[in-house]
């Protein structure tokens, strides 16, 4: 999955301006430290830009400055999902030092209720800002991660944070990431020195941005791996932690969970699948077609045969009343075969008398009345019970007769007249 991996700029804070530095401009476009990926391994291209010229990836993950989050290590209360954030709220609340309703709160991945977790709380009104910004701009972030967090191995990044002299100590600081947590220091006092454990883990990783390796190295008299921003960003997309948790969570419904699943389904990595459904698209209307067409060869050959066989049997008949209804034409010289012949055919009154007669109760006298007209021939039946109506309807309904009984009255007609 393509990936577009956001540094979200530092939270401005109130500090010291040196001689000649001119003041922050709020007019100022906001312009984003980035990352392209096809496979979140490997960058493909890095720059900055405002939201608006940002690239267009599958999937965007903002990134927050380690100076942004602070941590805390509690025991993650039992509480149902829907009542998280406020037993959060009641457990962290004195340890944090802002009002606890402007403090966005986020749990470790794969917490348990019960079992100490670490907690990432930032500044809730600066974050919404920063997402608003982008999606403002057409960025829709499907994650927030921390640039650093507590972690083992222990791993400590040097690296710039304010415009100063990189090449000198006091314009270095070193993000210290560990099991016990994340600290941010300056190099130049004694600090840094007390937070780093003696003797210094074997397993630790010592990475540093390119402007600051000399100074690191110089500090830490040992060489450091350097790291450039666009490999921090990558690693810290690659975290299972996810910022946006709770009131900032990701909605995903109607037009932008259609949204969000048509640029998905339009992302490189599934152009193999967009090909596979079209050719499988393609596939089953051309099957359908000849499918059909074959249909049609096989009514249209079924049709030319029983009009060939109404015309042999017979041929009187002329060719446009068989292409008409080739069906009706031989029930209708059938018909007229038989009344020539003097034969009763099955809706006559001979062989449907026949049948009403052996299927009348025994303990019924014979019909007082009845009236017969094509195909259809009534009785009386005054007095019937259902027993006997039903014994009737019995008996002439394998015979392919349909019974009907209603006001002292059965009518009797082919099954197949009646349907």
């Amino acid at each position: 999955m393509s990936t577009l991996v956001i540094q979200l700029p530092e939270h401005p804070r109130l500090r010291a301006r040196s001689t000649g530095e001119a003041a922050p401009d709020p007019g100022r476009r906001r312009e984003y430290v980035y990352v392209t990926s096809a496979d979140g391994i490997e960058f493909e291209a890095q720059g900055e830009a405002a939201a608006a010229l940002l690239p267009r990836r599958s999937q965007v993950i903002a990134v927050v400055r380690e100076s942004d989050v602070a941590w805390h290590r509690i025991t993650l209360p039992k509480a149902p999902a829907s009542r998280l954030r406020a037993a959060l709220t009641g457990v962290i609340e004195d340890a944090l030092l802002e009002d606890a309703d402007s403090v966005h709160l986020a749990v470790a991945p794969l917490a348990a209720a019960g079992e100490p977790v670490w907690v990432a709380a930032i500044d809730k009104a600066w974050l919404q800002e920063e997402l608003a910004a982008l999606q403002k701009g057409g960025v829709f972030v499907d994650r927030v991660v921390p640039m650093a967090w507590p972690d083992e191995p222990p791993i400590g990044h040097f690296h710039v944070l304010a415009p100063c002299d990189p090449a000198s100590a006091g314009g270095t600081v070193l993000t210290w990431a560990h099991v016990d947590g994340v600290a941010t220091v300056r190099l130049d006092g004694g600090l840094a020195r007390a937070l780093i454990p003696d003797p210094v883990p074997v397993s630790t990783r010592w990475t540093a941005a390119p402007v600051a390796a000399v100074a690191a190295e110089q500090w830490l008299g040992a060489p450091v791996t350097v790291m450039p921003i666009e490999q921090r960003l990558l690693q810290a997309g690659r975290s299972l932690w996810n910022l946006r948790q709770f009131d900032l969570a990701r909605k995903t419904r109607g037009a932008r969970a259609a949204r969000d699943w048509l640029r998905q389904a339009m992302s490189p990595a599934l152009r193999p699948v967009r090909i596979g459904f079209a050719v499988l698209v393609v596939a089953q209307l051309v099957g359908l077609n000849l499918w059909a067409w074959h249909q049609k060869n096989a009514v249209e050959a079924r049709r030319s045969a029983i009009q060939a066989l109404v015309k042999a049997t017979y041929p009187r008949v002329s060719d446009a009343d068989i292409q008409r209804d080739a069906s009706a034409v031989m029930l209708r010289e059938t018909q007229a075969l038989r009344t020539l012949a003097g034969k009763p055919g099955d809706s006559d009154l001979e062989p449907m008398l026949q049948a009403a007669a052996a299927a009348w109760p025994n303990e019924r006298p014979p019909v007082e009345n009845l009236r017969f007209e094509s195909g259809k021939l009534t009785l009386a039946a005054s007095g019937w019970s259902d027993a006997q109506i039903e014994q009737f309807r019995g008996v002439l309904r394998p015979a392919g007769f349909q019974v009907d009984a209603s006001e002292g009255r059965i009518v009797v007609t082919r099954a197949r007249a009646a349907a």
